[in-house]
């Protein structure tokens, strides 16, 4: 991350509103994390890598029920005839443990995990 986004993100009022920005530029952008997709996605017919990361892009449709703490950290998408869920979860930078402040993008991995419905 560059010296100009992370003071972007640390000038943010809350640490809420740093996750949902780092939370949208991995979803968005492939950026600040790690995406893993499940082999039943994979296996799908017809999947397209590029199909699946523009439709994570485009996913605005954030509310109570899936957004409850403003995080933008879950959703769902159709691809190829299914929903696909999606979910961004925080550890550490080992991969070890959860993280000790995912607002801090120098203490965290984030990690988007696609995966068929029946599969969370």
């Amino acid at each position: 991350m560059r010296d100009s986004e992370r003071t972007k993100f640390a000038q943010l009022a809350s640490p809420q509103e740093r996750v949902a920005a780092l939370n949208d530029r991995l979803r968005m952008r492939g950026q600040g994390g790690r995406l893993l997709v499940t082999r039943g996605v994979m296996a799908l017919p017809n999947f397209s890598t590029a199909e699946l990361l523009d439709a994570l892009a485009a996913f605005d449709r954030f509310d109570e029920a899936n957004d409850p703490y403003g995080e933008r950290d879950f959703g769902d998408v159709e691809l190829c005839g299914h929903t696909l869920l999606w979910k961004i979860e925080y550890y550490d930078n080992q991969l070890a443990c959860a993280s000790p402040d995912p607002s801090d993008p120098l203490v965290t991995t984030r990690v988007l995990t696609v995966m068929l419905e029946g599969e969370y």
